[in-house]
This record gives C-alpha cells, sequence and structure tokens, in this order.
C-alpha cells in the first residue's frame, strides 16, 4: 500500500551509433611537475592551521583573564565600601 511505483525503464534502440574518434594531443608539461611541492604546501597549511588555532586559544585565555580581573576588582572594591 504505501509502497513507491517505480517508472518502467525504457529499452534502449538496438541500432548501433558509431563512434566518432577525436585525437588530441597531450598538453606539453609547462616546466616541471608541481608534485616534490606537495610536501612543503602541506606542511605550510598544517602549521598555519595550527599556529592560528594557538593564537585563538591564547586570545580567548587572554579575554577571560580580563574579565576575571575586572569581575574581582569589582567584588573587593564592593567589599571595602561595606
Amino acid at each position: 500500500m504505501f509502497r513507491p511505483k517505480l517508472p518502467d525503464v525504457p529499452t534502449p534502440p538496438s541500432t548501433l551509433i558509431p563512434q566518432q574518434h577525436c585525437q588530441r594531443s597531450p598538453a606539453p608539461a609547462a616546466g616541471r611537475s608541481l608534485s616534490p611541492y606537495a610536501g612543503p604546501v602541506a606542511a605550510v597549511l598544517v602549521g598555519g592551521v595550527v599556529l592560528t588555532a594557538l593564537l585563538a586559544a591564547v586570545a580567548i585565555t587572554a579575554i577571560s583573564v580580563a574579565i576575571a580581573a575586572v569581575v574581582l576588582r569589582s567584588l573587593l572594591n564592593n567589599a571595602n565600601r561595606h
């Protein structure tokens, strides 16, 4: 009852279509291959990601320390007034 009805698959034509062959010359290699640079490029990218993560961690820590200092200063000022 709840099964979907699939459409009938049409049968392909029995006649063969001739294929046209196109000969392409390979593109000439311009200079050196880029494969020797894959390792250093990956290392630079990974290093950049790690350094960015460390910088974000330091920034978040500095903000949280600053907020804690403001809260503690406020609490100490209120305690001295009473």
